[in-house]
């Protein structure tokens, strides 16, 4: 049972080093690479939000572990990519220069693409889940990050820049490049109980998820004009800089705030209705709306 968020991010930690090679007689600066990505800092929100959705429905916490580390594997590999010059060109990350600065651009994205594979292989590995629901977990891992979630809508976001979106567009984009992966954190962390796939229960965790993804993008928006890069731990203000579609910009900055406070208060009176509701999960959606980093 999780009754510190502490102990648990520490326990993350401990497997995220568990799963991630060492030494490798080919490949050694690209797994200093990846070492470097994942345990370099991070809110490991993803993950643990897995653990806490297999707790609410009735599962070990334990047997989700491997999913949860998949799931930062690839949020670390997607921040690698994103630092790239091709893509958002940031030199910062968790206040410590981009992997493709202190690794090399080709490194950095050789880490990127090993990183994916290794989310994949730790749900292949991992034990106590059913073989069926290992297939489920990796479709929708796979689809989450795939062309329809993370890549697709960090490709409609660079065909955005310099547009004007409406709002359906704009959360459209930010349900994929964002959401889809908060979203089926929390379905990954169901099935990792054991949990129907045609049940309510389930459809509501993903609703939840969807709603929470949806209100990290919005906070993101707004801590990217409101913050400072020492705060943050990366360049504040690039979204200007790149010209990109957000929510203050779309908005303003006050109904953005309102915006994302609506989503949190959706979600919680969400798991409410549908008894999902732990104090865990509503401490972790509110960390990721109520946040000044």
């Amino acid at each position: 049972m999780i009754s510190d968020l502490s102990a648990l991010q520490l326990q993350i930690e401990a497997s995220l080093q568990q799963h991630l090679p060492t030494k490798s007689q080919i490949a050694q600066p690209m797994l200093d690479a990846m070492s470097y990505a994942v345990m370099g800092g991070g809110k490991r929100l993803r993950p643990m939000l897995v653990c806490a959705s297999c707790e609410a429905f009735g599962g070990d916490y334990e047997t989700a572990m491997p999913a949860a580390c998949a799931f930062e594997f690839i949020h670390a590999y997607s921040l690698i990519h994103d630092d790239l010059p091709a893509m958002d060109d940031d030199a910062l990350r968790h206040g410590k220069p981009s992997t493709h600065i202190a690794f090399g651009e080709a490194n950095a994205i050789l880490a990127g693409d090993s990183l994916h594979s290794l989310a994949f292989q730790a749900i292949s590995e991992a034990q106590g889940i059913s073989a069926t629901n290992k297939l489920t977990i990796i479709s929708l891992l796979s689809k989450a990050a795939g062309w329809p979630g993370m890549s697709g809508g960090q490709c409609l976001d660079i065909a955005a820049e310099g547009k004007v979106l409406e709002l359906p567009e704009l959360e459209m984009l930010h349900a994929a490049k964002t959401g889809a992966l908060i979203k089926s954190a929390l379905e990954v962390g169901a099935l990792s109980a054991g949990a129907d796939i045609q049940s309510a229960a389930y459809s509501a965790i993903g609703e939840f998820g969807a709603k929470i993804g949806l209100a990290f993008q919005v906070v993101d928006d707004i801590l990217d004009v409101t913050e400072t890069s020492d705060m943050l731990g990366k360049p504040a203000g690039s979204d200007e800089d790149l010209n990109k579609n957000t929510f203050p910009r779309l908005l303003g900055l006050d109904p953005s705030k309102q915006k994302a406070e609506d989503l949190l208060q959706e979600a919680l009176a969400l798991l409410k209705q549908t008894g999902l509701h732990t104090s865990l999960l509503a401490t972790l959606a509110n960390r990721a709306v109520h946040r000044t980093f």
